[in-house]
């Protein structure tokens, strides 16, 4: 699940969003108040449980991989995750080497929400390795040594499993 040109993605489980109001997130390390949405280059990081931690690495001529925690298995083949779309007119790119955009408006998709399917499969699919890893401290370590670009996200849920102190309860 890539975005179209000239459109933004914001994965969701929930698929019942009808306008993204500006926020500041619990995570958030500015006092801005922002809609997120991520482009082709960073959507693949989003395929993922929200409250998953991961370690996403990637460069110009290697294979791109995403790091995963064991307790994280079953969560990630269950979830049912949703991709909102948004024009990329609407939405600034954050930071000085962008790994997002953001409005400080509130925006409409353009539509409704669209299932992203089988995260697990999407990966495959996209060419993406999906370590699965007992912990993700000592792998975390090394890509961010390594050079590579990365990201990793939600990295204070790693270690605590899909019950921790953040999980959602529905």
């Amino acid at each position: 699940m890539l975005p179209r040109p000239g459109e933004l993605l914001h994965f969701s489980e929930d698929p019942g969003i009808e306008r993204f109001v500006p926020h500041v997130a619990r995570t958030a390390r500015q006092p801005e108040a922002y809609v997120w949405t991520v482009d082709a280059l960073n959507a693949p990081c989003y395929w993922f449980p929200r409250q998953c931690p991961r370690v996403c690495s990637w460069s110009d001529t290697g294979p791109r991989v995403h790091a995963v925690e064991e307790a994280w298995s079953d969560t990630i083949r269950t979830t049912t995750l949703y991709a909102y779309r948004f024009a990329a007119t609407d939405f600034e790119p954050f930071g000085e080497r962008p790994h997002a955009h953001v409005a400080t408006h509130a925006v409409a998709p353009l539509g409704p929400p669209i299932e992203v399917g089988d995260l697990v499969g999407l990966h495959r699919d996209h060419d993406i390795e999906l370590r699965v890893l007992p912990a993700l401290d000592g792998h975390f370590e090394e890509v961010r040594a390594s050079g590579l670009e990365f990201s990793g996200i939600r990295m204070g849920n790693a270690g605590t499993g899909p019950g921790g102190p953040f999980a959602v309860r529905r």
